[in-house]
């Protein structure tokens, strides 16, 4: 039981230091259990943390729209959203260099889907 929590802790820990915002718990084990630390994500660095988002535009059917990071800063996370009715997102991952974003919808009755896009930059 207690080498289950400490992997769901760092599993918590690693979305919150992706997605730079939350709280991080640092635990040791001991024999009567596990103690915990919080602090703020804020107190820690994210060299270069950064955030690039490609505002909503229609665009056809299963195009896809890509953001990239500035400079010389690599992905570390991202998403993309379909807008319009019973639109669907069909892809949000990362671009083959690692580097930005990709995000792919269709909305089902048009020729056009709404689609935004972001991405989490950090320095390499």
């Amino acid at each position: 039981m207690m080498r289950s929590k400490l992997v769901l802790g760092a599993c918590a820990m690693a979305l919150t230091l992706a997605g730079g915002v939350g709280w991080a718990v640092q635990a040791n084990a001991d024999a009567a259990g596990a103690q915990q630390k919080s602090e703020p994500a804020s107190t820690r660095a994210i060299a270069g943390y950064e955030i690039v988002k490609l505002d909503n535009a229609n665009v056809g059917n299963f195009q896809r729209r890509v953001v990239n990071c500035p400079g010389e800063k690599v992905a570390i996370g991202g998403g993309a959203e379909a807008r319009g009715d019973d639109s669907v997102l069909n892809g949000s991952f990362p671009t083959d260099n690692g580097r930005g974003w990709i995000g792919i919808g269709h909305q089902p009755g048009a020729d056009t889907v709404g689609i935004s896009v972001f991405v989490v930059c950090a320095d390499r």
